[in-house]
């Protein structure tokens, strides 16, 4: 982006300032028509889980701001695209899915965006999208003759989804070869059928979405447009969405209100403003006043970042009740009034307590191995969410109140409580 690019649009205005964007295809020609009224955008979605996960939620975003900005947001479920698998950011090929599976994930994982967008038949209305509509009715010479004769496998090698996966000497099977050829064809049927201009997503995606830029060119769709979001990692270099406890999924039946509070409530104080910026509506304003705590008032900050991200996803009781429980067990000592506690030091949480270290101290097993066989069967959780990494350490951000809640079974239960040296 051009340091002399200053956007008329509200939508443009509104992603620059707020951290969403890292490429487009075309500043000017994207602003001129989003300040015509006419913007339509769709982001992908495979079905490759039962829920959608928070690796997707900066995508869902971006077509919340596009809705509330006044453009229409097409929010497609990969029914067809799942069955072929995306290579992106990849070292392995994705596990194909039967045709069942990725039915019933695709059914669990429509009612998410209903949380973000509106849905209905006006202008500004979301449509919920499922490419297998088009997808699986195409005749494979046909699409050959028509479609495949204007790719480019050269160009197709230069892409990272491919060139990544070859220079390490692992193997891309030519099922995933067809992917971006699918994902640009998408492009041009939504642009052909519902008056598509823009493909959002995140930012390994970038080759796709400028293929199917391309594409429409050579068929003669209407000029297309191409905005991806960065790729989130934490100031400490981490892949946002990972947690000792395994990923941070959207659905409260694979991960409850309160534990997706804690997860925003643990974020690193560097990244407190970054993503209130890009996970909650917040005026700007609003978020400056935050970002001038410093100190320990930061944690402020951080609870109302994880209010205000599990309100939009669960509801606002949800997220008052979350952060009301945190309250109560660890401000006002809820539970260090009934559980008993043992104390680690400030150099041994800095350097990193091993999970099974932990448990182990707190007294709850035995040995390292007793751990892990209970990791096994389910039993353990930390601060009442279930271990699944046997390999996790709990550091610094685990001890934001002070305490960790290490627990085996239902009612067994230490407190791991940092104290000095």
């Amino acid at each position: 982006m051009s340091d002399a690019f200053r956007p008329k649009s509200e939508f443009l205005a509104t992603l620059i300032a707020r951290g969403f964007v890292h490429q487009c295809s075309d500043f000017e020609g994207l602003d001129e028509k989003a300040r015509s009224g006419e913007l339509v955008s769709y982001v992908g979605f495979d079905c490759t889980a039962a829920s959608l996960h928070i690796g997707n939620l900066l995508s869902i975003m971006l077509l919340s701001w596009l809705q509330r900005t006044g453009g229409k947001p097409l929010p497609l479920v990969g029914g067809g695209t799942t069955r072929v698998g995306d290579p992106s950011g990849k070292d392995e090929s994705r596990k194909l899915l039967s045709i069942e599976t990725i039915d019933s994930n695709k059914a669990a994982i429509q009612k998410t965006f209903a949380k973000f967008l509106s849905f209905g038949d006006g202008k500004t209305d979301a449509i919920l999208l499922d490419n297998a509509e088009w997808l699986t009715k195409l005749n494979y010479i046909d699409f050959l003759r028509d479609v495949g004769r204007h790719f480019s496998v050269n160009r197709m090698l230069s892409m990272d989804s491919v060139k990544l996966r070859l220079e390490r000497e692992q193997e891309l099977s030519f099922i995933e070869f067809n992917y971006m050829c699918l994902q640009s064809y998408d492009f041009v049927e939504i642009a052909k059928r519902y008056g598509a201009s823009l493909q959002m997503g995140g930012s390994d995606q970038w080759g796709n979405i400028v293929m199917g830029v391309d594409l429409g060119r050579r068929l003669g769709t209407h000029q297309l447009y191409a905005l991806t979001a960065p790729l989130l990692t934490t100031s400490s270099g981490a892949k946002m969405g990972k947690t000792a406890a395994g990923a941070v999924w959207l659905d409260a039946a694979m991960l409850a209100p309160y534990d997706y509070w804690q997860y925003w409530r643990n974020t690193e104080d560097a990244d407190v403003v970054r993503f209130l910026k890009l996970f909650t509506f917040l005026p700007l304003d609003e978020i400056e006043k935050l970002a001038a705590l410093g100190g320990a008032e930061i944690n402020e900050a951080k609870k109302i970042l994880a209010t205000e991200a599990t309100a939009l996803l669960h509801g606002r009781e949800a997220a008052e009740l979350a952060a009301e429980t945190a309250r109560r067990t660890f401000e006002e000592g809820a539970l260090a009034l009934s559980l008993p506690k043992v104390a680690v030091t400030a150099s041994e949480v800095a350097a990193g307590i091993g999970v099974l270290t932990a448990f182990v101290k707190a007294g709850l097993v035995a040995s390292t191995g007793e751990a892990r066989r209970q990791i096994k069967a389910g039993g353990l959780r930390l601060n009442d969410a279930a271990v699944t990494d046997e390999k996790a350490v709990l550091s610094e951000k685990d001890f934001s109140e002070g305490v960790v809640k290490l627990s085996l079974g239902k009612k067994k239960h230490v407190l791991l409580e940092r104290g000095e040296e």
